[in-house]
């Protein structure tokens, strides 16, 4: 087996050698895998460990990290690599453990609406395995992410507006910590009072913490009926004025998602659609066939007294799924307009009632520049991206990306909100936590040195100086 030629952490040949005999083929340092391991969908540079292992089991794992902490080497755990700020960059190498072929769903109990799978496993294979027990996963991140690699940034997406976000709907967890133990935390109970609460934790610390091997989950029911809408205005603002007034209505949409009219000529163009080139409104209801009508009437109301217009409605599947794939496919499609460039997204969320003027604010930045900056968003819930396309072999076109993106971040801030609604912190936001958090960062770094006191745990992520 090929070795690196240099070893970014010096000790990494140590682990490597004595992982070998254990994992044999299942360990790699070739340079594809490792370079492949090295980076995810973001616009930040990658950084290949100098090696990779793929478990099948919580026991390898402790196997792994053990070997790790003895010799101070980096741990990386890797999912399905679809993050955007940069969580699986070794930046100072070590290993990377793959968790894709630690896939199994374990136990499913439809009476109590829980299963307990294996942090490899994949939402869209979960989904499909739950599919003849009449329930579902409904954390919806649009990429087909691993659930280990969901819990691990908190992740959320269409339809946390109605069910909440991966947060919300993990039970417990089992974890291997920095040492090499295995801890088992939370369980089946929908409520407990014993003790910190180290499950949600652990759900968002992106690895820095420990190695997320399984969880338990809360499912939900099928819904009986489905519906979905698209609406068009002809400002932002009258959209978002429709998502206010929804929500405060307490009208139970599963979905409520905004494309500006850049967005909709993307999805358009990379998804074969026909859609109206205009600000956008894309909508899901879940219930029985009366309430779902019944929302939709509702919304469809709400819409029109905003100005807008071409209110459809189907609850037709083909119709749904033909939408929220070009929905899902939204950063495909941004990148699409101009192919020689990569995105860097935004990912801000304030309370609902600022996102109107937070929104107009942003678009009028993005128009005082030279880059081309589709916005989308969960509106539902305040959060919202721009896909600010960007060439990194052009400095001036970074710069002014990077000044757009902490003006945002900075007016999110002053609304009440977050840099991150989603994407976690990762290399990208790591100021930013400061600048949101201030005098709780310390109390952060004091977690950190607890759980991971010679930190190894995917080191250089989150906090500014880990």
């Amino acid at each position: 087996m090929d070795l690196p030629d240099a070893f970014k952490c010096p000790t990494a040949h140590e682990v490597i050698d004595d992982l070998r005999p254990a994992f044999g083929e299942r360990l790699s340092t070739a340079q594809a895998i490792r370079d492949q391991h090295g980076h995810d969908e973001s616009w930040h540079a990658g950084a290949a460990p100098d090696a990779v292992v793929f478990p099948l089991t919580t026991q390898e794992v402790s196997t792994v990290v053990t070997l790790c902490a003895k010799h101070k080497v980096p741990v990386i755990p890797f999912g399905a690599g679809t993050s955007l700020e940069g969580h699986v960059t070794a930046v100072h190498g070590g290993i990377a453990i793959d968790m894709s072929q630690m896939a199994k769903v374990i136990r499913v109990s439809p009476e109590d609406l829980d299963c307990t799978v294996e942090a490899g496993i994949t939402r869209k294979a979960l989904n499909a395995h739950l599919r003849d027990t009449g329930l579902f996963m409904p954390v919806d991140p649009g990429a087909d992410a691993s659930i280990g690699g969901m819990v691990s940034t908190r992740a959320s997406g269409t339809n946390a507006v109605r069910y909440g976000t991966i947060r919300e709907n993990v039970l417990g967890l089992t974890v291997v910590m920095a040492d090499g133990s295995i801890v088992r935390t939370g369980g089946r109970a929908r409520k407990s009072a014993a003790g910190y609460d180290l499950t949600h934790l652990l759900v968002g610390s992106e690895g820095t913490l420990g190695v997320v091997t399984e969880i338990t989950l809360r499912l939900h029911g099928i819904p009986e009926d489905v519906g979905a809408a698209t609406c068009t205005f002809e400002s932002v603002d009258q959209a978002v004025a429709t998502v206010i007034e929804t929500i405060q209505s307490g009208i139970p949409v599963a979905r409520i998602e905004l494309m500006d009219a850049a967005m909709v000529r993307a999805c358009n163009a990379y998804s074969k659609l026909t859609l109206p080139e205009q600000p956008m409104l894309f909508l899901e209801f879940h219930g029985t066939s009366t309430s779902v009508q019944e929302q939709s009437q509702r919304v469809a109301d709400l819409a029109d007294a905003n100005g807008g217009s071409d209110f459809q409605w189907s609850s037709r599947a083909e119709d749904r799924t033909r939408l929220w794939e070009a929905r899902h496919n939204a950063y495909y499609s941004a990148i699409a307009l101009e192919p020689d460039k990569q995105g860097f997204t935004t990912d801000v969320c304030v309370p609902v009632s600022r996102l109107a003027d937070v929104i107009s604010e942003t678009r009028a930045d993005v128009e005082s520049t030279d880059l081309m900056a589709p916005l989308v968003g969960h509106v539902g819930d305040g959060n919202f991206h721009l896909i600010m396309l960007v060439d990194p072999s052009k400095p001036d076109e970074v710069a002014s990306a990077k000044a757009l993106h902490e003006r945002l971040v900075i007016r999110a801030l002053d609304a009440g909100g977050t840099c991150t609604g989603e994407h976690g912190i990762g290399l990208g936001k790591r100021d930013f936590l400061v600048r949101e958090h201030g005098d709780a960062v310390p109390a952060m770094r004091a977690v950190k040195r607890a759980f991971d006191p010679q930190g190894i745990m995917n080191p250089g992520k989150m906090l500014p100086d880990a």
